[in-house]
């Protein structure tokens, strides 16, 4: 067994099922539960904000959301996808977005900074 082999082998056991993971993309509003350890407690803490963008590469995938804390700072966070730290990431919309990375989000302030929301129609029987 080559060092290759053996690297695929180990990110194809640290890889999280389809079934666990929502369908991402740039401009979705998620909110992402992540497990903290304080003092030897866990607790679940929740990070919700728009998608900004996705990572591909197997093990090391991973995702950045933004938010707008008090005070108007916008605080950005990047999730690695398959860690076992985030119990849950739920989508609550999907927004009408023509890049694939977002990052011109940061120079905008309150309504200019909103996303179109992306409606999904659906057909009526003929």
């Amino acid at each position: 067994m080559t060092m290759v082999d053996l690297v695929k082998s180990v990110e194809q056991q640290q890889l999280k099922g389809e079934d666990e993971l929502p369908q991402l993309r740039p401009g979705d509003l998620v909110r992402v539960h992540t497990r903290i350890v304080e003092a030897g407690r866990e607790r679940s803490q929740i990070f919700q904000g728009t998608v900004m963008r996705m990572r591909k590469g197997g093990a090391n995938a991973n995702f950045t959301v933004r938010r707008i804390a008090a005070h108007g700072v916008g605080v950005e966070r990047t999730f690695p996808l398959h860690s076992p730290r985030i119990s849950k990431i739920e989508v609550l919309r999907h927004s009408h977005v023509r890049r694939a990375q977002l990052y011109y989000l940061r120079e905008r302030k309150g309504k200019a900074a909103r996303l179109k929301e992306k409606r999904i129609e659906e057909k009526a029987p003929a």
